[in-house]
């Protein structure tokens, strides 16, 4: 802490250049000392001035949340990760690397001066810091470097000082703490009781989050049949992704039901997180039987090293296909310890079995409403998910109310007005 402080301590010196990481390096505050640093350090707190660190606290990939608060679109995202990977002047550049600065001084008016060099620089070490926080590396940033009076290299260790000390101490920490706990605001709902209704559409997403549930999730065989599309069949990515990115305008978390993965768990996580998606629920049912738990764990950890902020919800389908029910706890086990942050088991309605799978897995139990909600939560659940049921009573109330205008019967008259439901488009 002592060198952070002391200012014949400096930071490693960067040689000027005119492109690439190396330009980035030569403009930033972070590599940079005296009146060049006090310039470029009050270019990073306009940048920081304004965001307010409330408006990031909200689930998505860090970088992607604070772009686009700072008028940037969330696509950046994967380009500022590129450069992260070799922005420290210690490491080695690539070509990648280069071209992804220069499509980020696009994104940002496309100008090369230190105003652009410093928030490039502000998204970078955003990223890097934020994400390893999120993963529960401690310290985020193990250490750093200065040159000591003697011209030497000394390497000082961050773990009492996560975000640095003295004049090149981070400005942006309430912003970083507030993309973290943006992050896990999802997970938090699992510390008491949380019951999830299940939407196939915006309408019925924005209708649940207005009656006041905390948060939204999807069903996998409401988003695919009204699409004419059978569930659990892997054909529904498109569908899936396109009515998470219409749900993340929505005041509450959502999570999305994505089936098995759709074949690219990497690639999905990645593009529902950098969305603003704050949990998945990834099944282990394939057709009429089970994946081996290896091969769905391997999918659950792609999961997690891709979007460490996604919750992932591992569903054991066991139950719920009637397949190797003795199975059930090993399978969970094997996901969690894969990285999922709670289990779902759909069909699962004896006490005795619930208790004894809230025992031994120490992540959150979610079930369907298979017996009364408070004898659930009595035994220990976390999450109770609707599943499709709101969908299938929706076709079916649809149904009823159709067959009694055909049959000159009664309709339904307990039902919001057309103001009312033409506002859920702007919830």
């Amino acid at each position: 802490m002592s060198v952070l402080r002391n200012s014949s301590y400096v930071v490693p010196p960067v040689p000027p250049a005119s492109a690439g990481v190396a330009w980035l390096r030569a403009g930033v505050a972070r590599f940079s000392e005296g009146a060049d640093h006090v310039r470029r350090r009050a270019s990073v707190e306009r940048v920081l001035a304004r965001v307010d660190p409330a408006s990031v606290r909200r689930a998505g990939e860090p970088v992607a949340v604070l772009a686009e608060a700072l008028g940037l679109p969330r696509s950046v995202a994967p380009d500022v990760g590129v450069v992260a990977s070799c922005y420290q002047p210690h490491l080695p550049v690539t070509a990648e690397a280069d071209a992804a600065v220069a499509r980020l001084v696009a994104a940002c008016g496309g100008a090369w001066d230190e105003e652009t060099a410093n928030l490039i620089g502000v998204l970078v070490q955003a990223g890097a810091a934020t994400r390893a926080m999120i993963a529960g590396q401690e310290p985020p940033v193990p250490v750093t470097r200065r040159v000591a009076p003697d011209g030497s290299v000394v390497e000082v260790d961050l773990r009492d000082a996560w975000f640095g000390a003295g004049r090149h101490a981070c400005p942006g920490q309430a912003h970083a703490v507030a993309l973290v706990e943006g992050s896990r605001a999802f997970h938090r709902l699992h510390d008491d009781f949380l019951v999830l209704p299940n939407a196939w559409d915006f309408a019925s997403a924005a209708a649940f989050a207005r009656a006041g549930f905390t948060a939204v999730g999807t069903t996998s065989l409401g988003v695919a049949v009204a699409h004419g599309l059978p569930d659990a069949a892997g054909v529904a990515r498109a569908e899936t992704v396109a009515l998470a990115r219409l749900l993340v305008r929505l005041p509450v978390p959502v999570t999305v039901d994505v089936e098995a993965g759709f074949g690219d768990a990497r690639g999905l996580a990645a593009e529902l997180w950098e969305l603003g998606v704050a949990g998945v629920n990834v099944e282990d049912g394939r057709g009429a039987g089970l994946a081996d738990p290896a091969e769905q764990a391997a999918i659950i950890r792609a999961v997690k090293e891709t979007a460490p902020g996604l919750f992932v919800n591992a569903r054991v389908d066991t139950h719920w296909l009637s397949v190797d029910r003795a199975s059930t706890l090993r399978r969970a086990q094997t996901y969690v310890d894969a990285g999922a942050d709670g289990i779902f088991v759909p069909g699962l309605d004896q006490e005795p079995e619930i208790t004894a799978i809230v025992a031994a897995v120490p992540v959150p139990l979610n079930t369907l409403p298979s017996l009364p909600t408070d004898t659930l939560r009595d035994l220990g659940v976390r999450r109770v998910s609707t599943g499709s049921l709101p969908f299938r009573a929706a076709l079916a109330e649809a149904v009823r109310t159709a067959t009694a205008v055909r049959s000159g019967g009664p309709t339904p008259t307990d039902l919001p007005t057309y103001p009312e439901t033409q506002s859920l488009a702007a919830p």
